[in-house]
C-alpha cells in the first residue's frame, strides 16, 4: 500500500525512498560468492556483468568503451557528444578539465567548464567523423551501444545505425512514449521503434505508467532515473531511486502479464556510487545498472578522473557540472574498479565482487533470483 501524507490543506505528496534509505536483509542460507552467476542477457546480447556507463565523453573515448567491454559490461557512446563534433577529441577534453581544474575550490558550480563544453557542443555534427569513430570500437569487437536523445533520434539514429551501432540508447533526463516539440511532428517511440532493426533501451522514467508506456513502445530495456545532475536543485525534481526502480518493476510484472511473457529489462541510473548501491539497485527490481561518476576514476577514461554528465552541456540550461571524485593515489584500472582486488573499504573497486559477495551471503545464485531478497528500511 502506498503512503501519502499531508503536506498541507488538500495536497499530499508520496512518501518515496532513496537506496540509501533501505538494506537488505539475508534471511537463508549462505553460499560462496564463488557459485554466484551475473551474466546479464538483453535481447540478443550478454554481458557477464549487469554493468553499462552512464553516455558521457567523460567516461566514453574508444579506449574505455572497448575496454568495457573486455572487463564484461557494456561501454555506452554519447552520439552528440563530442565525438562527432570535434577532430581533436583528446585537446577538446583537455580544454574542459583544464578549466575545471582552475576552479577548483570556487564552491560546486563550474561555469567556466560548463561554457567550454556549450562552446565545444556549439560545433555541428560530422556525421562521418562520428562514424569513423564508431567503426573503431566496432572493428575491435566489442558490443556497440550509442546513445541519442529523444529531440534528435530521427535525425542521429539512421546515421549511428549504418555505422555499427547494435544497440540504440534513447536517452534523455525525463522520457515519455510521446515527445512533443513546437513545430515538428511527435516522436511516437512506439512507431519509431518498430521501424529499426536494432533494440533499443529507452529512459530515463521515474513512475510505473511512464515506464509502463515505454515498455509498450517495444523498448527492449528501460533506464530509471538520470545519472548525477543538477535536476533536483534546477528544475525541482528528483525521484528517489529505491521507489522508482520499485515502481518500474510494479510495471514490467504487469507486462509481463499483458504480453504472455514479453521481459522488459530496467537499468538503474541513479544513486550508484558503491557496490552496495548496486547491489540494492538489484534488490530493489534492477536487471542491471548504469554507472557514472563511480568509474570516473578509471585508468582508461579519457578526462583524467573527471566527470561530467552529458546534460552538463546544454547550450541554455546545463543541468550538470564537472567535477572530480575524490579518489587518494594513482588512478586505478577499469578491471579494478569492477573486479578488483581493491584495497579500499568504501565500497568503490571491486564493485561487481561486491555485488557477488551481497548475493552469496543472502543465499542467491543469480541477478534474476536477488530482486526477491528481503528489504528493510533503516
Amino acid at each position: 500500500m502506498r503512503d501519502y501524507a499531508e503536506i498541507g490543506i488538500g495536497r499530499e505528496a508520496r512518501r518515496t525512498y532513496h537506496l540509501r534509505d533501505i538494506s537488505i536483509v539475508p534471511s537463508r542460507r549462505t553460499r560462496s560468492s564463488k557459485e554466484t552467476d551475473t551474466t546479464w542477457h538483453i535481447d540478443a546480447y550478454t554481458f557477464d556483468i549487469p554493468v553499462m556507463s552512464h553516455p558521457t565523453d567523460s567516461l566514453a573515448g574508444p579506449e574505455f568503451v572497448i575496454e568495457m567491454d573486455r572487463q564484461g559490461g557494456l561501454g555506452v557512446i554519447n552520439a552528440e557528444g563530442l565525438w562527432g563534433r570535434q577532430a581533436d577529441l583528446d585537446g577538446a577534453i583537455a580544454r574542459v578539465t583544464a578549466a575545471a581544474e582552475e576552479s577548483e575550490g570556487e564552491g560546486v558550480d563550474t561555469p567556466a567548464a560548463n561554457r567550454v563544453l556549450q562552446e565545444l557542443h556549439s560545433a555541428p555534427v560530422d556525421f562521418d567523423l562520428l562514424a569513423e569513430r564508431i567503426g573503431e570500437v566496432r572493428a575491435s569487437g566489442a558490443t556497440v551501444a550509442v546513445r541519442v536523445s529523444p529531440q534528435n533520434v530521427r535525425e542521429f539514429a539512421p546515421h549511428v545505425i549504418k555505422a555499427g551501432a547494435e544497440l540504440l540508447i534513447i536517452q534523455g533526463t525525463i522520457i515519455s512514449a510521446e515527445h512533443v516539440a513546437r513545430g515538428g511532428e511527435p516522436l511516437n517511440l512506439k512507431e519509431f521503434i518498430g521501424s529499426l532493426d536494432v533494440p533499443v533501451i529507452a529512459g530515463g522514467v521515474t513512475d510505473y505508467t511512464t515506464a509502463l508506456h515505454l515498455m509498450r513502445t517495444g523498448a527492449a530495456g528501460v533506464i530509471v532515473g538520470s545519472g548525477v545532475n543538477t535536476s533536483s536543485a534546477a528544475l525541482g525534481i528528483e525521484a528517489p531511486m529505491a521507489t522508482a526502480i520499485a515502481d518500474a518493476a510494479a510495471a514490467r510484472r504487469d507486462y509481463l502479464d499483458e504480453t504472455g511473457g514479453r521481459y522488459v529489462h530496467i537499468i538503474a541510473d541513479g544513486e550508484i556510487e558503491s557496490s552496495g548501491d548496486v547491489a540494492k539497485a538489484i534488490a530493489c527490481g534492477a536487471d542491471a545498472v548504469a554507472a557514472g561518476e563511480l568509474l570516473a576514476p578509471a585508468a582508461e577514461t579519457p578526462a583524467g578522473g573527471y566527470y561530467w554528465p552529458s546534460v552538463a552541456a546544454h547550450p541554455r540550461f546545463p543541468r550538470g557540472v564537472v567535477s572530480r571524485p575524490t579518489y587518494t593515489g594513482e588512478r586505478p584500472s577499469l578491471e579494478t574498479l569492477l573486479h578488483g582486488p581493491s584495497t579500499s573499504a568504501s565500497g568503490r573497486e571491486n564493485l561487481v565482487g561486491g555485488l557477488r559477495r551481497a548475493m552469496a551471503k543472502c543465499g542467491y545464485t543469480d541477478v534474476k533470483s536477488f530482486q526477491k531478497v528481503d528489504l528493510a528500511l533503516r
